[in-house]
């Protein structure tokens, strides 16, 4: 079954915010970015989370570090900046306004 594309565009500009809000917590290895969203209607693959990664930096949304790997070569931990908390917090109440005006629409 083929994915509505009135639902994917609704899927990918909800991305960005679910990123920001699984880097929310602590710094976050990009495997760890992409087992999170496997495990949701938002599975995706490295090439969309890493161009996204990269443009959230650019914005200065996001920073990382290198951290040695005891399984490989280092790793990059992403982590939101004051800037990247202060999107996601208006993303947040973006989002509750939405579900207040969804909710009082009816159904």
């Amino acid at each position: 079954m083929s994915e509505d594309p009135k639902l994917g565009a609704l899927r990918k500009g909800f991305l960005e915010f679910l990123v920001l809000r699984i880097i929310s917590g602590s710094t976050v290895y990009s495997a760890d970015i992409l087992k999170k969203l496997a495990a949701t209607d938002f599975a995706t693959q490295e090439g969309t989370l890493y161009p996204l990664l990269s443009r959230l930096r650019r914005e200065g949304l996001l920073d990382y570090h290198w951290q040695e790997s005891e399984a490989g070569p280092p790793r990059k931990y992403y982590r939101l900046t004051g800037a990247g908390e202060r999107q996601l917090s208006e993303f947040d109440a973006y989002w509750a306004r939405l579900n207040q005006t969804i909710d009082s629409l009816g159904s």
